[in-house]
């Protein structure tokens, strides 16, 4: 198995339906001539609890797939966007309840989020936090269920 390979497999410790390189976190796997491979993850907000375990998910992958020589690194620049979720991503956040944010726009004026249940777009937000820091908790007001929602960045 490839270096890329591996640490493409590695699942977000959060978010346990997505892989960090559907999430977007996943910036570069590199390996040099020598057998060296370096990988580069952005954390999908400074200060995120998560980058340590993501770290050792990492190595370990990489570990297992036969790759000793391995260093992560950590980049702030550019900053993760939810863009960067793949297509795949979209759909399993969706399919696990969490509704994933739509493409970034030039307005950043949001009427809602639309329910992972029902589809329903009369939704409200309960609270600008959620079962992790990166999501937040909305409900439906036409079913009633509430669901998580990535924030938008």
């Amino acid at each position: 198995m490839t270096a890329r390979e591996a640490v493409s497999a590695v699942v977000d410790p959060e978010l346990r339906v997505v892989t960090i390189a559907e999430l977007g976190i996943l910036r570069d796997v590199a390996v040099d001539p020598a057998g060296h491979v370096t990988v580069t993850i952005t954390p999908t907000y400074t200060g995120c609890p998560a980058m340590d375990a993501i770290r050792a998910d990492i190595g370990a992958a990489l570990r297992a797939a036969g790759h000793t020589d391995a260093e992560v690194k950590t980049v702030f620049a550019p900053a993760w966007s939810t863009d960067w979720i793949s297509p795949a991503g979209r759909a399993k956040l969706a399919a696990a309840g969490v509704a994933p944010p739509g493409p970034a726009r030039p307005v950043t004026l949001s009427l809602g989020v639309r329910c992972t249940r029902c589809g329903s777009p009369d939704t409200e937000q309960l609270s600008r936090f959620g079962s992790t820091a990166c999501k937040a908790l909305w409900r439906c007001r036409a079913c009633g269920e509430p669901f998580d929602a990535m924030k938008a960045l």
